[in-house]
């Protein structure tokens, strides 16, 4: 079955409800898509511990790492994990609170105007040539599904929050992402 989007949500995706998310204050703007690099705890893949904190159910005593991130409040719209598996989090049309203090060609609070796309890694592991192949085919139906959203406005973290985010790394091919881009 080849993958779309419904009501949202993406058919490809394991579904795991996050309450941080808010409702668009313009549903009509998505008009920019952010990628993301995350490893919980730092530098280790696998396991829950993202759904836990994007679900707000991190146990701060399962890592020393944890107690000091359980209380954020925070979420993304979809995770690739390092095997290719996708996770959303937050349906499309929603906000989800991935991006933080934020600013995009002169406009701030990207949450609510973007998609938030996290890749398990870190910004110095080089991300695997399945997460390039998944993160390419969902972009595509991403700027299908919304149209106002373009090659051109594709963003890393550290695009839209300079000196405070740093993913996703130099870790991360954009030569070879836009070139899986523009093949899709």
């Amino acid at each position: 079955m080849k993958p779309e989007i419904k009501d949202h949500w993406l058919s490809a995706a394991r579904r795991v409800e996050s309450p941080n998310c808010a409702e668009r204050p313009d549903a009509q703007d998505i008009s920019l898509l952010v990628i993301h690099g995350i490893s919980l705890p730092p530098g280790e893949f696998g396991g829950p511990h993202v759904d836990e904190l994007f679900c707000n159910t991190l146990d701060p005593s399962a890592h020393a790492y944890f107690a000091g991130i359980c209380q954020l409040r925070v979420s993304s719209h979809l995770l690739v994990r390092r095997d290719g598996e996708i996770v959303q989090y937050v349906p499309f049309n929603k906000a989800a609170w991935h991006a933080g203090q934020s600013c995009f060609e002169g406009r701030v609070r990207c949450n609510e105007f973007s998609i938030g796309i996290e890749l398990e890694g870190t910004d110095d592991t080089p991300y695997t040539e399945t997460q390039y192949l998944q993160l390419a085919k969902v972009s595509h139906l991403l700027m299908q599904t919304y149209p106002r959203i373009s090659p051109q406005r594709i963003a890393g973290h550290s695009d839209i929050a300079p000196g405070r985010k740093t993913d996703p790394g130099p870790g991360f091919d954009w030569e070879k992402y836009r070139c899986l881009l523009a093949e899709s």
